[in-house]
């Protein structure tokens, strides 16, 4: 990554820490190494990404006395945020946790648009004992809005028939509870045990290791098959219907747009009740999916910690700074404007070697008032110096041996061809306006 794509990296960032701070999450910083153990015990052994696509190796350089170490580069990070919780007892203080963290992932999965094998994921996870509340479809309610406002203030649009755009789409979900879904999953292998071999080799082996990821599947072929199996929603109990139906309320109540998908399982394990999608048919191809997460409620425990209910979320990265490129790119052909990269405030162009010093003494002054400057070099001509500065800053300021002597400056600013003396007290008020 360069700049200046870079720079979109670092609005989006700043942006996603704004909003969760209005929301009280403060952020966690988990290692990138965990032991494999946390992840197969976590996401599950049979899910794609634990046994197809994990980092892992034994760590051999340790004591004699001591068996090797297996270790992975984490895939995800819920995991290792509820294992932080446990290993730092932070259920002990009886309150909500409300996490985020910004970082790198790896899988070793096929490469393809918006996916890499070192990607980037921003996310968030609300935890704690059930006595703070984090197993009411508030908080589920809660992050999906914010993730709704997070979306909106970095220029997605939501998708409607009237916008330019078709933006961006949740789809939701309940895969039940602990009970609901051992019951569910039950009659989806049965249903799957007479059609699975018309399937794809893929899904033939989910129907034997784990039949919700047969679900998740876009293969056209096996689409017909699919859409006949048996749907979650008739397997939910009683508690878990009213939980599902508190949560589209709050989100109706907040005009969060939804989609109940009954085909969204997210395959990962650790999944109970509610589960969501948020998708954009902008920039991505057909994998779609901008981020996506669920509730946990049973994380911790298969963990070894103590009970904490828990929902979060994880947001590509890569893919959503693709989504917003190609808003831009499209913008910028509807309206016929060329992109430009973003210049500095001015460039400071010493006319001679002996004015160097003072061009950098002055850069520094303007500097440390909030402004952007670019130095350049005194043994340049003054040719190339307007050339220099006309590519990277929306005005020149030339540095010769007579304006450092009358500490005054002469300043061009290139979009109006205005050309002025400007004393140096005065050179960072002209050059912000």
């Amino acid at each position: 990554m360069l700049p200046p794509e870079t720079a979109l990296w670092n609005r989006v960032e700043r942006t996603a820490r704004e909003v969760f701070a209005r929301y009280n999450f403060g952020e966690i910083r988990t290692p990138v190494l965990e032991a494999t153990e946390l992840f197969a015990r976590g996401v599950g052994e049979e899910t794609d990404i634990v046994s197809k696509e994990m980092y892992t190796w034994e760590d051999r350089a340790r004591a004699a006395s001591e068996k090797p170490q297996s270790l992975t580069l984490r895939p995800e990070n819920t995991a290792g945020v509820v294992r932080a919780y446990i290993e730092h007892k932070l259920g002990d203080t009886g309150q909500l946790q409300k996490l985020y963290y910004i970082g790198p992932q790896f899988r070793r999965e096929r490469p393809q648009k918006g996916r890499y094998r070192q990607f980037f994921q921003i996310g968030a996870e609300v935890i704690g004992p059930a006595t703070s509340g984090s197993e009411s479809p508030l908080r589920d309610a809660e992050i999906l809005e914010m993730l709704a406002t997070l979306l909106d203030e970095l220029g997605i649009p939501r998708a409607s028939a009237a916008n330019e755009y078709k933006g961006w789409r949740l789809h939701l979900n309940s895969v039940g509870s602990s009970t609901d879904r051992p019951r569910y999953v039950a009659a989806l292998r049965e249903a799957l045990l007479p059609v699975k071999d018309r399937m794809c080799p893929d899904n033939q082996r989910r129907a034997e290791t784990n039949p919700l990821r047969v679900l998740d599947s876009k293969d056209e072929a096996d689409q017909e098959i699919i859409n006949g199996l048996p749907k979650i929603a008739d397997y939910l109990d009683e508690a878990s219907t009213a939980h599902f139906t508190a949560v589209r309320a709050a989100l109706d109540a907040c005009e969060v747009p939804y989609t109940v998908n009954p085909r969204l399982v997210r395959g990962l394990d650790y999944y109970t009740r509610t589960t969501f999608e948020f998708t954009v048919d902008l920039g991505l191809g057909t994998q779609n999916a901008l981020l996506g997460g669920g509730r946990y409620d049973g994380l911790s425990e298969m963990l070894g910690g103590p009970k904490a209910p828990g929902i979060g979320f994880a947001i590509g990265e890569d893919r959503l700074i693709l989504t917003l490129q190609a808003l831009a790119e499209s913008a910028a052909a509807a309206s016929g404007e060329v992109p430009t990269e973003p210049k500095v405030d001015a460039y400071i162009a010493p006319l001679s070697p002996a004015q160097d010093a003072a061009a950098l003494a002055l850069a520094r002054t303007l500097r440390s008032k909030g402004l952007s400057i670019e130095v350049g070099d005194g043994t340049f001509r003054l040719k190339k110096s307007f050339d220099a500065a006309d590519r990277v800053a929306r005005s020149i300021v030339i540095l010769g041996e007579d304006e450092v002597a009358s500490q005054t400056a002469t300043v061009k600013t290139f979009s109006t061809g205005d050309q002025s003396k400007v004393a140096f007290s005065d050179l960072a008020t002209t050059l912000r306006s």
